[in-house]
Order: C-alpha cells, then structure tokens, then sequence
C-alpha cells in the first residue's frame, strides 16, 4: 500500500465523542470504517487522521452526507488490536480543520482539508469570562460526584479563553451537537460565552435533581428494605461467630487447605490467598479468580506417585505385542529403561521418536508408559507460538490458566507420569515468546527440579516426569533443545511389515469397531497389498487403516441389508469397495532413454522415485533447472555441469561445450519442492547422457552425493529409498560404497530383493549404467547371432 498524500487523509466517523486540540482520548474502533481510517492512518507520515463527528450519532451505518464539515485533525499516538478485529487507539487532537470532497471506496472514508485559524480575544472581557467559567465549574464540581476536585487544580492555570472552552466541555455531559457547535466556534471569546451557558444551565439541572434525590431517599421498596436487613443480619451473625448454615465457604476451603495432602510452603502460599479472600466483598470478579486458583493448586499432585514397575522382559513383551517391526527402536528402548534402572538417577536425556507420520511414534510412547505402569499424558505442541502455552499466563489476564505442562500433570493426577510431547519440532517463536526456550526450561534436568509456572507461581518438580518427544523432522527443532533430546529414527514400514501390521492389528481393530464378526468379512493378503500399491502412499500405515476401515462400512451396509451376508475381498474385487485406484505404479521404461535417469529421494513421508531429465540444445552455455528444485539440488546442479565441463576429456566431448550449448535439467512433478544432496549422481549421469548421447539403463535407480573430483559421498534413508526402488518394480540400485555398512541392516525382504552397486567414483557409475550410442548399439545387435539370446539381452544392458 502507498503512502497517503500529505493534503487528502483519511477520515474516522464518531458517533459520541468530539476531540479538541491539545486533548489526547482514547478512541475504540470497531466498525470496519474506523478500523480502516486507523490502518490507513497508520501510513501517513506522522500517523494523521481527521475525526468527524456524525450528525445523528444513533447512526450505526456511516454516510458521508451524515458527517460534520468541521472537524479535529489528529495524530494516533499508540494503537492495539484485539483478535475480534476491533482496535483501541490513543489519539491526540491537533487542529481544528475543515473539509471538502469527501469521498469513499471500499469502506476507506478520505478527504481533503484546510486547517482554521482561531480568532483570538483576550480583551478584558474575555479575562472576567475566564474567572466567571473557573468559578461557574469549582461550584458545579461540588455539586456533581462525578468530577474530581483535582481535575479544578490544572484549570486554574490557564488563562486562554479558547483553550479553557475546549477542556471544560469535555467535562460536560452534554449532546454531541452542542461539542460540535462548541468545536465550530473559532472566536475563543465567543466559544468560552457558549460554555459558560451550558455551565449554567447543568447547575440549575444538578440543583433540580438533589431536590428530587431529597424526595426519595427515604422511598425504598419492599426487595430493597429485605435486602439491606439481610446483608445486616449476615454481618451480625460473622461477628458472633453463629454463620447460619454451617462453615462459611471461607472456612471450606481453609479446611480443604489443611487436609491436603500438600507441601507446606504452599499451604502456606494458599492461606495468604484465603485471608486476602476474606477482605474482599464475595460479589467482586476477583474472589471468583482466587477460588479457582485455589481449586487449581489443590488439584495438583504434588505428593502423589505412582508404583514404578520396570521389568526388561516385561517391556519387551509389551513392545512386541504393540508393534510389529520397528526392531532397531525397540532394542534402543530396551536399552534406555535397563540404564534408568540401573543408575536409579533422574532422566538425563530425553527420547525423541523421529520419522515419517503414521510409523508408530506416539503408540510407541504408550507402550513404554503401560511397560513403566505409569499414567501418561499427551501435549500436542504443532503449531504453538506462544510462551505462555507452555509456561502459563499471569493471573492478572483474564482467563489466565497454567501452561500445558502442568495441565497435563493435573490430568495425569500423579507427579511421575510419562508425558508425550507430541510434534516438538512444530512450536514457533514469535513476538509473544520463543515456546522453544521455555520447553528447554522443562527438559533440563538442572532446571526442571524447580520449575516455576506463571501462573501457580510456586516451585513445582518437574524431576520425576518421564518425558518423550516425537517428530516428523529433527531438522527443524530448535539447536540447544535437539541437543537435549536422544534421536531414535524409525523408517517407514516395507510392503511386507505393513501386510503384518494390517492383519495383526488393522484388519481386527476396524471389524471391531464397525461391529463386523471374522466370518462375516475376509480381506485376503492381495487385497491388502493392493490397497499399499495402489490406495496408498506413504511411509506408515495410516491410510491402509483408513482403507481397511471404508470396505468394513460398507460391508456394513450390506450386512445390514442382508444379514447372511459373508464377503470375502480379494485384488480382483477391491474396486468394488475402494472405487478407482488413486496411485498407479509407473511401468518402468522398458527402453533405455537418453539424458533420462531414476534418482531415489528421501522425504519426511518416505521414500521417492525422481525422474531426473537433462536434455542439450544449441545456445551460450546457460544451464537452465526447473522442477522446483531446492537450493541444495541447484548447487549440486552446478556440481555436476562443472564436473563434466572440467572432464570433457574422458568423456569424449569437445571442449567447447559451454559456449555451443544450452543444458537444461529438470526433476519431474514440478509442482512438489525437491531438495537435498544425494540426488548428485543423477543429476551428473543424466548430463552425461544428453551430451554424450548414450542411453541411460532403465532398470536401475541411483543415489549418492557428488564433488568436482568425482567422489560419491554417504547419504541417509537407503531403506526408505530402496523401497521407492521396489515399488517402482526398479531391484538395482547404485549407491555409495560408504553405504555397505547399512545394507547387513536391511531387511531381508530388501536384500533377497535388490542387487547393490557399491561405488566409489563417478566413472564407475558411467561404466555400469550409461550404454553404447544408438548408432553402436545397433551395430553391435547386428552383429549378434539370431540365436545369442544372452549376447542380446547384455548388449541392451538387461
């Protein structure tokens, strides 16, 4: 938005309020007109807006016809905006002006204005008129109780007609046509005659309504005698110490205070909350925030712990009842609980369970709780940006309440739960606080022994809690807090462990709940695996439930309609109950392609096939990338172009190439962001393709991050990315020979599967998947023997 020009400004309506000059005001925005007029003015140079008052204040539609001429050019001061979209502002009236052409657009009232000029008297005249007023309002404060004595002080020392006008008739309660006739007037001697005769006449109304308040004083009804007899009564009774009724609610909660089982310091700290409580009046909003304060600390189990059971084989056979799979973190679980035991100290670490959703993260932490025979607590941390969510607000808000981590040690109701805190990557600093730094305040052993939330306001012992964290991405958690936290990563399920997981635990889970008996419904293994293949993409087992959970509704449906109903899904029927496939496994090219290369990602959600492309065309050595390719993927990009600039060479290209041809490279699916370094292999090979012409083998799919030497460097998630490999019915796979070290960690499903090509060096990757040129490979299969089936099928690279 531009800025506004210094002679058109934008204009506020006011319904009931007039500003003067010199007067600051606090002013609520709530119609969208003034919300906009604020905004706007908020752009102006010194943050100028014009007040006009409407001319039927009742008015809560704004029309330009229903607005004054003359008004206060003012300047807003301070602003703040509350979440229903209203706005309070502190403004300060500069001068009276006037206005023409005014105009609106799209709820944006401007004008255009001329300042006035005052017409100044201080004639001897205008000096009595100014005593006259002064003593006119020191008798009209005393006998009005609204005004106080001191704001008479600060008036006795102005001697500026126009300037007293203006303040005493902020002080009159009179209609807003009156304010503004008052604002109209620019002879100051003649505004100060104007209040004077207002002043008049509310002492004539003030004396009018005395005699009528003299009439009846005495005049009470029947409610209001009863009324002040009770509250007398009740009063006479606390004296004497005979409450009507038993303990007064004051006494219920001393007693309440003195049988809990609580430290004594925050007995102590309740009693000083109680006797505050028994000075004020019951019927004031603060008695309500102190009883729920009280109510809050006494719900807290501050001596309360739960037995502790921590049997190794006992957590074994709980964790392979609950999961299937998920070995590697089942035996650093194990290996966790036995070292707790053991030191018998406080927990040090904290566990982090990191990978893709629906692997099994939080089921995980559920199972060490029922293993600990521990009550245990969920905190859903995506998305907060707020401070006070996890350390609480200060009783002086309204609303205020403690932060998620007592909450859910008082839902828990012992001091010794295992809480989950779920997504901890997801919590983001903003101007209300960093939640990052206050969770390191919870996780820190030397810290969280004397956690103080904000609003208990009282050490609590956060010591005993048993803490476990899951994420999507470590990536993206704040440093200091990942360094607190022991990464376990579980990697996505194989098609194998999902079939298990879905007919030990999917499959009964959803007839159950759906009220559908075994004999009633058969899903056969081919089903299951064409719901993965084809219903399904991802790295857990979420949608597969899902899945399994639409055919047993409508299953349902047909049972209902037909109570002997028994079906059985298989893969040639499942269309049926799932409808169209929405993912088709891509057929692998059954020709080898130039310039086109399968490259294997890693992802939050699993592994991915990427289709890197790369073709050549005549230019000025521009390397074009497209795709939506990550800052990472465009400088190994850059990695790959120099590496095979600087090896035309070996490569058999003609040293001119940079300034004869365009390279263009691009990562298919443009519509999802890529990025990461082990896609440099085939983003090189693919280079190599177009400008060499020679195919590329297509039964292949590579990973490994490259240097301008060459080198293939180690990459992460090679079991995510050979199972990508897998689906895509692709079972060689090149990779860096630092990676031979994970592959013994593979399942065999992966291994039996999968021929791996452990490389060193770029030129080993070009010997093994680029084939001859066309033209060669031609030449070559002619020269074959018809009946050299093998000569054949090795000279395509099969």
């Amino acid at each position: 938005m531009s800025e506004i020009s210094t002679n058109l400004l934008p204009i506020m309506p006011m319904r009931d309020i007039i500003v003067y000059p010199e007067m600051v005001a606090p002013i609520f925005a709530v119609r969208s007109e003034s919300t906009i007029a604020v905004d706007n003015a908020l752009l102006t140079e010194n943050h100028e807006v014009i007040f006009l008052a409407q001319k039927i204040p009742v008015d809560e539609k704004v029309e330009v016809e229903n607005l004054y001429d003359v008004g206060i050019l003012s300047k807003i001061m301070q602003v703040l905006k509350f979440p229903d979209g209203t706005v309070k502002a502190l403004a300060e009236g500069v001068s009276r002006v006037k206005v023409y052409d005014i105009h609106e657009n799209n709820g944006l009232i401007q004008a255009h204005y001329e300042a006035l000029e005052e017409v100044q008297v201080e004639t001897e005249d205008a000096k009595a008129l100014v005593r006259l007023a002064l003593d006119q309002f020191q008798q009209y404060i005393q006998k009005s109780a609204k005004i106080s004595a001191e704001n008479f002080i600060s008036l006795t020392e102005i001697n500026e007609s126009g300037k007293l006008a203006d303040i005493l008739a902020t002080y009159l309660p009179i209609e807003t046509s009156e304010k503004q006739t008052i604002l109209e007037t620019l002879n100051t001697y003649e505004r100060l005659e104007i209040v004077t005769r207002i002043l008049s006449r509310e002492m004539e109304m003030l004396g009018i309504e005395e005699s009528i308040q003299e009439k009846v004083k005495y005049k009470l009804g029947k409610t209001q005698k009863e009324f002040l007899l009770r509250e007398k009564l009740r009063a006479i009774k606390e004296e004497l110490g005979a409450e009507e009724g038993g303990a007064s609610e004051v006494e219920e909660l001393r007693e309440s205070i003195e049988k809990a089982k609580v430290p004594k310091r925050v007995k102590d700290q309740l009693n000083k909350e109680i006797n505050k409580l028994e000075r004020m009046s019951f019927f004031t909003a603060e008695t309500s925030v102190i009883r729920t304060y009280i109510d809050t600390v006494l719900g807290l189990p501050w001596c309360k712990k739960t037995k502790e059971t921590l049997n190794i084989e006992k957590a074994r056979e709980i964790l392979d009842e609950d999961h299937y799979g998920l070995e590697d973190a089942k035996e650093r679980i194990l290996e966790f609980l036995a070292v707790k035991k053991l030191s018998n100290e406080q927990q040090a670490t904290i566990i982090c369970f990191a990978g893709p959703p629906g692997v099994g993260k939080t089921s995980l932490g559920r199972s060490i709780a029922r293993s600990l025979n521990r009550s245990m607590s969920q905190v859903s941390l995506g998305g907060i940006n707020d401070e006070s969510e996890i350390r609480g607000h200060r009783r002086t808000y309204i609303g205020a309440m403690p932060g998620r981590i007592i909450r859910s040690i008082q839902d828990a109701g012992t001091r010794n739960p295992v809480i989950l805190l779920d997504e901890i990557e997801k919590m983001l600093p903003s101007h209300m606080g960093d939640p990052t730094a206050a969770m390191l305040e919870v996780l820190d052993p030397a810290q969280n022994s004397h956690y103080t939330d904000h609003y208990i306001d009282m050490q609590f012992d956060l010591s005993d809690v048993f803490f476990i964290a899951t994420a999507n991405s470590v990536q993206r958690l704040y440093q200091p807090l990942k360094d607190r936290l022991e990464v376990i990563y579980l990697p996505g399920y194989t098609e194998e462990e999902k079939v298990h997981i879905a007919n030990r635990f999917l499959l009964p889970r959803q007839l159950k709940t759906n009220g559908i008996s075994l004999d009633q419904l058969k899903i056969q293994p081919s089903a299951i695996k064409e719901i993965i293949n084809k219903y399904t993409r991802e790295a857990g087992v979420r949608n597969l439930e899902r899945n399994i959970g639409k055919i047993c509704r409508k299953v349902a449906v047909e049972i209902v309609t037909n109570p002997e109903t028994k079906v059985c899904v298989d893969a040639k029927n499942i269309n049926k109950y799932l409808g169209t496939p929405k993912f088709v496994r891509e057929e692998a090219i059954k020709e080898p392609q130039v310039g086109l290369v399968h490259g294997l990602a890693w992802t939050e959600f699993g592994g991915e096939i990427l289709e890197i492309e790369a073709s050549v065309m005549p230019g000025k050595g521009r390397l074009n990338l497209t795709g939506r390719l990550g800052e990472i993927m465009q400088e190994s990009a850059q990695t790959a172009f120099s590496y095979t600039r600087s090896n035309y060479e070996d490569l058999d290209l003609p040293p001119d190439i940079q300034e004869k041809y365009d390279l263009h490279i691009h990562a298919a699916d443009g519509a999802t962001p890529k990025d990461g370094p082990s896609a440099g292999i085939a983003l090189t090979l693919a280079l190599i393709s177009a400008l060499t012409k020679r195919p590329v083998r297509s039964d292949i799919a590579m990973t490994g991050e490259i240097t301008l030497r060459g080198r293939i460097l180690p990459i992460g998630g090679l079991k995510e990315k050979c199972i990508a490999a897998l689906r895509n019915d692709i079972h060689t796979v090149i990779m860096p020979k630092a990676n031979e070290r994970d592959i013994p960690e593979l399942p065999d499903y992966i291994r039996d599967k999968i021929e791996f090509k452990p490389v060193n060096n770029l030129s080993e990757v070009i010997d093994f998947a680029l084939l001859p040129r066309k033209e060669e490979l031609k030449a070559h299969l002619n020269g074959a023997k018809k009946g050299s089936r093998v000569a054949i099928q090795k000279a395509k690279g099969k």
